[in-house]
């Protein structure tokens, strides 16, 4: 199992990296002592998990989540235990508070091994898709959303309405800069403004202008326009 450590303390970050060497199986990939130095590692050595401070001078772990293409699984490691609920919302694998105690570092790295093994991405490793999940925050409301539960992305400006279990929150990208990394099995375009997950399909009608009407999970219609029916169907021979 591969780990990045980030916290913007020293001594803590050592003293992570001390009782990580104790543990088998585990890889301590890079550390990072701040949220630009992370992003950059993360995205170089993608990792398995991130011991993620919460608290750290120029951006929080919540806001060094958002800007990552692709979640990692999450656990916090922080001295202030008001972020406690929050990070639980979010799933996060564990919430530590320090000083760690080392039978909790061990015991948050076995249940991290444990969720990886049994939710390995499907998707290939270039393309965002089944398996893979996102940071969505909106106000103090967060999220690590599987893609797979998404059921419509909706383009608004440069940002993307991503619709999902009744939520509505906005993911700061563009539905451009999205379609262009996610697999075309999962997610295909309906139109100018919304890709569709494919999962979520429940019914399909002809439309008067020659494209579809598409019924999604929750009642959700989308209009598909007549040249991406053409291309939908083409690809699902329908």
């Amino acid at each position: 199992m591969r780990v990045v450590i980030v916290d913007d303390e020293r001594l803590a970050r050592n003293e992570l990296r001390r009782m990580l060497a104790q543990l088998p199986d585990v890889e301590i990939a890079g550390e990072a002592k701040s949220a630009d130095e992370a992003e950059q590692l993360i995205a170089q050595v993608q990792p398995d998990v991130v011991l993620l401070d919460i608290q750290m001078p120029d951006c929080d772990g919540f806001g060094l989540l958002e800007r990552l293409e692709v979640a990692p699984a999450v656990i916090f490691t922080t001295a202030f235990d008001q972020y406690a609920l929050r990070a639980f919302e979010v799933s996060a694998l564990d919430y530590l508070m320090k000083p760690i105690p080392p039978d909790r570092l061990a015991a948050a790295i076995a249940r991290a091994a444990s969720r990886i093994a049994a939710s390995a991405p499907e998707a290939d490793a270039g393309r965002l898709g089944a398996g893979r999940k996102i940071f969505v925050r909106d106000g103090e409301r967060c999220w690590f959303v599987a893609l797979e539960d998404i059921v419509v992305m909706e383009s608004e400006g440069n940002y993307t309405q991503l619709v999902f279990g009744g939520h509505r929150p906005m993911l700061p990208r563009s539905l451009a800069a999205l379609e262009d990394r996610l697999d075309p099995a999962l997610f295909v375009r309906a139109n100018r403004r919304q890709l569709i997950n494919l999962r979520h399909v429940t019914a399909l009608a002809p439309a008067l202008d020659g494209g579809l009407s598409v019924t999604l999970t929750g009642g959700i219609n989308v209009e598909m326009s007549r040249r991406q029916a053409r291309r939908f169907q083409a690809m699902t021979r329908l």
